[in-house]
């Protein structure tokens, strides 16, 4: 019986799939967006997602930490530099799957997985949402007084003389 043995394999060695978590995890830091199966995707996100955490401390122990299990220089200065420094002020959920649909050959599930706080599409300044007007379906039309239609009336009329007694 498999009860509560939630870990998704993949038909793979154990060996296999953590030089493939590695290499996937690598290029999601360097390239904040990738490309794979919603299956590897599902299970690449606890593999990552406790390293991202760790990279909010930059200590010594931590970056040894990252780098057991990720196994590459670049990829940890890019995450404690970078990536650290972006989702700060985040506690968790620090990728996003976006499906996109089934691969010709196979039919399998495909999707996006992304650091969320690197996708500008998705991330809204608070600044742009406050200068933006309140928008009603009601007619901007003014409500009209008598004073104000006799204004325009007097200031139409002081115009058209001017314009003839220049002439």
């Amino acid at each position: 019986m498999r009860h509560r043995k939630k870990f998704n394999h993949l038909g793979r060695k154990t060996a296999h799939r953590k030089a493939m978590f590695a290499n996937m995890a690598t290029s999601l830091i360097m390239y904040k967006r990738i490309k794979t199966t919603v299956a590897k995707a599902k299970a690449l996100r606890p593999f990552i997602e406790p390293l991202i955490t760790k990279s909010k401390t930059d200590t010594t122990h931590s970056r040894r930490v990252v780098f057991s299990r990720l196994r590459d220089k670049d990829a940890v200065s890019e995450l404690f530099r970078e990536v650290a420094q972006k989702i700060q002020n985040r506690q968790g959920g620090y990728t996003r799957i976006l499906k996109i649909g089934s691969r010709l050959g196979d039919n399998a599930e495909m999707c996006y997985i992304e650091l969320v706080d690197f996708n500008e599409t998705y991330t809204v300044d608070k600044q742009v949402s406050k200068t933006k007007k309140r928008r009603t379906r009601r007619s901007g039309a003014k409500k009209v007084t008598d004073n104000t239609v006799k204004n325009e009336i007097k200031e139409e009329v002081e115009t058209k003389t001017e314009v003839k007694d220049k002439e």
